[in-house]
């Protein structure tokens, strides 16, 4: 390996991060009768070690993104994945294989195989999505690929198509994508097997400087689909990777791959298996600690997996990209607990044939620490000239500047003032800013890219003085006003019109717009002010925004 591919696997298992909740690991195993040898003249690519009885296995369904290869330098991520675990610990097994989509994985016997080998307590990770967007039963007209009717058809619902495939000889019903993740899904939990659902690997394909995030076909977004409505965990191997691609750069990242944009080398093998471990690192209540080699160990965890934080839908189309805290985004965006922030409703106030409408916000931040935890880095990604940023911060930024919790609060107004302290929650040193100084620093950078900012008030808590909604014009809502008419960007005085709404209703009527004491909203309480956001965009001059706000 050259000294250049050496640079960048020192870089790999630095920064890789993700989340979401997995089902606790099953009690301790005991031994177990041996697991039938494997059918190496029928499945050439899995490995011949035999696994130990005695211990846990993860085993790999996959494609030759994950599979071992024979044509240098091409090599798939379950192979250097191995060495991130303990051997004496857990069983790596990986049974990926070149070609196949989720339909063939399955008609060929190879899922039958695997099945096989299974047994309860262990993990199956499943990714497909590469080969699935390919032909059912024939090429295109003109096509000078070879035959291969491997395709399933798009969607994850329960349609089918009957058909004599060419290539097999043989009749066959052919199912959705979803259809075949359900049925490997269902097979496992049978046995008492962990499903783990993986969105596919990233291909080195570029425009205007941002990689591609699954295009051209919806295979991420339907293993993601699939996931959620089975109740299994699910790792977004595609968001993990584009993020790390972005950070190395077009020409670093083509130095990761093999003769192709899609099969990686040997260091881009490396870099994709570092990011499956800090998917699986990142699941909630996960059993992989006790599990990891040294290597596995030193891979930071990826911790936002669980937030399900969108992406556009549509790349071409300009995005409304929202930044803040859980009053614009609670928790995963799903309602738990009856809470919900005013951007998961305001996706409903537009065309998505339009605006693109993503929520970045993420619950507990504040202005400070939406910038220094690399949320920022990570939604800026996200957006290209021409784009709109919404931002909302003030709730959590009256917290303290430093303490063990938390550490999240900046200081007071919008100059220019600092504070050096050494974080007694991050371990490292820090210099705090003003509130305003990094809403300045997101408007500043935004301008930069071609973006154009909206800097929004915090919405107000539900607290009453006199008869009235007690509003915080003399702290962050002024100053959020500040800045935007220092650095001339619209602004949404979301505290004063939000305050208005609720003096008009009354006490009683608001109760019922929150799901908790006085800070979170309910469905009903977050629809009201998406709605009055929606309003102020819509007196925007901007065309692109007016045309893209549906009517209320």
């Amino acid at each position: 390996m050259n000294s250049r591919l050496l640079s960048l696997l020192a870089q790999i298992l630095g920064g890789l991060t993700c989340g979401l909740a997995l089902a606790a690991f099953a009690q301790t195993q005991s031994p177990a009768p041996a697991t039938p040898a494997p059918d190496l003249a029928k499945n050439p690519a899995a490995v011949a070690t035999p696994l130990n009885p005695a211990l846990p296995t993860v085993f790999i369904a996959g494609d030759s993104t994950a599979a071992k290869n024979n044509a240098d330098p091409v090599q798939g991520w379950g192979v250097p994945f191995a060495d991130y675990f303990d051997p004496a610990k857990l069983n790596v097994a990986n049974r990926a294989r070149g070609g196949r989509s989720s339909r063939t994985f399955i008609t060929e016997g190879l899922w039958d195989q695997l099945l096989a080998e299974v047994k309860a307590g262990d993990f199956v990770l499943i990714q497909f999505g590469h080969n699935d967007g390919g032909a059912i039963n024939e090429e295109p007209p003109g096509s000078t690929r070879p035959l291969r009717a491997r395709g399933s058809l798009p969607g994850v619902g329960e349609e089918s198509q009957e058909i004599d495939n060419v290539l097999t000889k043989k009749h066959e019903v052919v199912h959705t994508f979803g259809w075949y993740l359900r049925k490997m899904i269902a097979d496992l939990q049978a046995k008492g097997a962990t499903p783990i659902v993986l969105s596919p690997t990233v291909r080195a394909i570029w425009k205007d400087g941002k990689v591609e995030r699954g295009a051209p076909n919806a295979h991420r977004a339907w293993s993601r689909e699939v996931a959620q409505s089975a109740g299994v965990a699910f790792v977004d191997v595609t968001r993990i990777i584009a993020d790390r691609y972005q950070q190395l750069g077009e020409a670093q990242v083509k130095a990761l791959f093999g003769p192709d944009h899609t099969h990686t080398n040997v260091a881009g093998a490396e870099l994709t298996a570092a990011s499956v471990v800090a998917g699986l690192k990142g699941l909630r209540q996960g059993p992989w600690a006790p599990f990891l080699s040294a290597k596995g160990q030193a891979v930071e965890a990826d911790a936002i997996g669980w937030l399900n934080l969108p992406e556009p839908a549509n790349p071409e189309l300009p995005s409304l990209v929202l930044i803040g805290d859980s009053t614009v985004r609670n928790g995963r965006g799903d309602g738990d607990k009856g809470q919900w922030g005013w951007g998961e409703p305001l996706a409903g106030l537009v065309d998505p044939a339009k605006l693109n409408v993503v929520n970045r916000a993420i619950g507990g931040l504040s202005s400070r620490t939406f910038l220094t935890q690399g949320h920022w880095e990570r939604a800026l990604t996200l957006m290209k000239r021409g784009d709109f940023l919404i931002m909302q911060f003030g709730h959590n930024d009256s917290a303290a500047l430093n303490d063990t919790s938390r550490a999240r609060g900046t200081i007071k107004g919008v100059g220019e003032e600092t504070e050096k302290i050494d974080n007694l929650l991050t371990k490292k040193h820090e210099v705090v800013h003003t509130y305003g100084w990094y809403l300045r620093h997101y408007v500043r950078e935004a301008k930069e890219r071609g973006i154009t900012p909206i800097i929004c008030s915090p919405v107000p808590r539900k607290t009453w003085k006199e008869g009235r909604i007690v509003r915080s014009a003399d702290s962050y809502a002024g100053w959020a006003k500040q800045v935007a008419e220092r650095e001339g960007v619209a602004f949404i005085d979301l505290n004063e019109l939000v305050a208005q709404r609720y003096d008009q209703l009354g006490a009683e009527k608001v109760d019922a717009l929150f799901a908790d004491e006085h800070t979170h909203t309910s469905r009903l309480g977050a629809e009201l002010n998406a709605a009055i956001v929606a309003e102020a965009l819509r007196a925007m001059p901007d065309v692109r925004l007016k045309e893209g706000l549906q009517s209320l």
